[in-house]
């Protein structure tokens, strides 16, 4: 997704949001996640992703998207990649979840309302309550350790 004015504070707003699934799926080693990426058993990550989103978010809102990636070098951790997609009520969410060994963070490729409004502004915050909603702790804590990811 091209980056504009607004594309920061909807990262935020998402990564603020996602924040306690990528917590649950860093608890998952990242060899057993490299492993199932490598040999694609999809299934089994979209079983991963969906136990670990229906802690937080209501059935159908986090789901695995179409694939992944991971980085796996000698002298560094592994950072795994996957793509997700999230459609809280009235939006749907194409993004990357990069799980890292100290933090996750999170990337929007794509996004579009189902009844956007001309105001960017007002579509984000449209955005904002619509994940409020999807979720079981509406006023759950803020997570530090997964961020926007800088482009």
């Amino acid at each position: 997704m091209k980056k504009c004015s607004f594309s920061a504070r909807r990262e935020a707003i998402l990564a603020h949001a996602i924040g306690p699934v990528a917590s649950e799926l860093r608890l998952i080693d990242p060899a057993d996640l490299i492993s199932l990426l490598r040999l694609e058993y999809h299934g089994n990550i979209s079983d991963l992703v969906s136990s670990a989103a229906e802690l937080y978010f209501h059935p159908g809102t986090v789901n695995f998207g179409i694939g992944g990636d991971y980085s796996l070098d000698w002298n560094t951790y592994p950072s795994v990649t996957l793509d997700l997609e999230i459609k809280p009520r009235g939006v749907t969410i194409h993004a990357q979840l990069t799980l890292e060994a100290e933090k996750a963070s999170i990337e929007i490729h794509y996004i579009n309302f189902v009844a956007p409004s001309v105001n960017p502004d007002e579509n984000t915050d449209f955005l904002e309550k619509s994940l409020r909603e999807a979720t079981f702790m509406p006023s759950a804590p803020e997570m530090n350790f997964i961020t926007a990811r800088a482009s």
